[in-house]
């Protein structure tokens, strides 16, 4: 029995809806630009206190809004009905692979947070609880889901890593990958696109019920998949009894990890005292010649403050090993913790995704609106996978995986896939 099913009823965008995920944006700004320039996007129904007219209301305020916009959107045509369907997905750009994956419903109690849980869904981050809240509330006042879940088929079967020959599971996510790869390249002309704020166009079609779709949900559901975006949303599932939830289920060879990193807008120090408390904890530093970078692998970090960069090494602490030597780990604990004393929930951090790069952090403390740009270099595949499959969490915002599966272009109608027989 697969984990992945076709979307009982679905609403798919006719065009025009499309948008970034809620929590793409370093500046919520961006998100009240984006609404104001269109407002058929589907950030304005995800974010409604974002919204030009809103602005100064809460979430919760503002969630009958998201309602009316939804209820417009479908009464005038921005989206059209389909049952019983799995969305095909191509991500494409000038000059790069195209990327694929397919929406679908995933079972909910397959969610797996430890390595003592059962489930084929790894989520692996931690969370925080104010915006799964915000989720579990939209999906309850909209009764849709709006944006998925990205996730990962590594091929692994669930506690046997690698598969033997033969196990259906062992190469899932190469033959998933060729098997959507064909199925787009024979599906005729898409049943929308989009463009995104990169460029990139992304493609849909719709497949219905027949053997093609029973073979892609098999794929799809052969091996773990692993929560390479949206681990507030799947937790937002369980917390809201959802029985499922939607996904887009991608392949290895469709993504990247990009670097995820951190501004803080007020520092508890002075610039001296902060690169001190680091010396004393045992961190080198030391100054850095030209313009702040991205490191390009691990082990050591950039700050950038008062117009100055250094290069940081921060010491691991005995006995620590696996995610706890990650950078994106050391920073929470060592420079954000310990020397700043900042809840990494604290709203002076700003998570900055890989969209955002070097020097747009850099701008952003000359220009005074930070005093603290901090930049690790990305988590690599080897890594993400290795913590995952050992079921521990990645520190916090670590992997900004591209392209991001777009909000917006399909959505799940809820009511229909809670009520609905699994398929064998």
């Amino acid at each position: 029995m697969t984990v992945v099913h076709p979307i009982t009823r679905a609403w798919v965008t006719t065009g025009g809806t499309g948008a970034q995920n809620y929590d793409e944006f370093a500046d919520d700004a961006e998100i009240t630009a984006i609404i104001r320039d269109n407002p058929s996007s589907a950030l304005a129904i995800e974010m409604p206190h974002r919204a030009p007219e809103s602005l100064g209301r809460s979430f919760t305020d503002a969630l009958p809004d998201a309602v009316t916009r939804l209820a417009q959107a479908r009464a005038d045509g921005s989206y059209t009905p389909a049952e019983q369907v799995v969305v095909l997905y191509r991500i494409t750009a000038p000059g790069d692979e195209p990327g694929y994956g397919m929406f679908a419903m995933v079972d909910t109690d397959q969610i797996s947070t430890s390595a003592d849980e059962p489930g084929l869904v790894i989520r692996n981050e931690d969370v925080f609880i104010a915006k799964v809240r915000e989720r579990v509330a939209l999906a309850e006042a909209t009764g849709h889901l709006l944006s998925p879940v990205l996730l990962l088929q590594t091929g692994n079967r669930a506690g046997a890593e690698g598969g033997a020959e033969g196990d259906p599971g062992r190469n899932a996510g190469e033959a998933l990958h060729r098997a959507l790869a064909e199925a787009t390249d024979t599906a005729g002309a898409p049943a929308a696109t989009d463009t995104d704020q990169a460029g990139r166009t992304h493609a849909i079609w719709l497949l219905g019920p027949g053997p093609r779709q029973d073979d892609l949900l098999a794929l799809a559901g052969a091996g773990e998949l692993v929560v390479a975006d949206g681990n507030h949303r799947s937790l937002a599932a369980q917390i809201g009894e959802l029985p499922r939830f939607l996904a887009v289920i991608t392949t290895p060879g469709s993504v990247a990890i990009q670097p995820y990193n951190r501004l803080v807008s007020e520092l508890t120090s002075t610039p001296a005292e902060l690169l001190d408390r680091l010396r004393a904890a045992g961190a080198q530093v030391e100054p850095v010649a030209g313009p702040a970078t991205v490191p390009d692998s691990g082990g050591t970090i950039q700050l950038y403050t008062a117009g100055t960069t250094y290069a940081v090494t921060l010491t691991l602490p005995a006995g620590s090993d696996g995610v706890e030597n990650l950078d994106h780990a050391l920073v929470e604990r060592v420079l954000l913790r310990d020397a700043l004393g900042l809840d990494p929930g604290d709203k002076r951090i700003t998570y900055v995704g890989g969209d955002y790069p070097a020097r747009w952090l850099v701008g952003e403390v000359d220009a005074g609106r930070a005093e603290l740009a901090i930049l690790i270099a990305p988590v690599t595949v080897r890594d993400f996978v290795a913590v995952n499959l050992a079921r521990q969490k990645m520190p916090r915002k670590s992997t900004w995986f591209t392209p991001k599966a777009r909000a917006g272009l399909v959505l799940a109608e809820l009511g229909r896939d809670t009520t609905e027989t699994p398929r064998g």
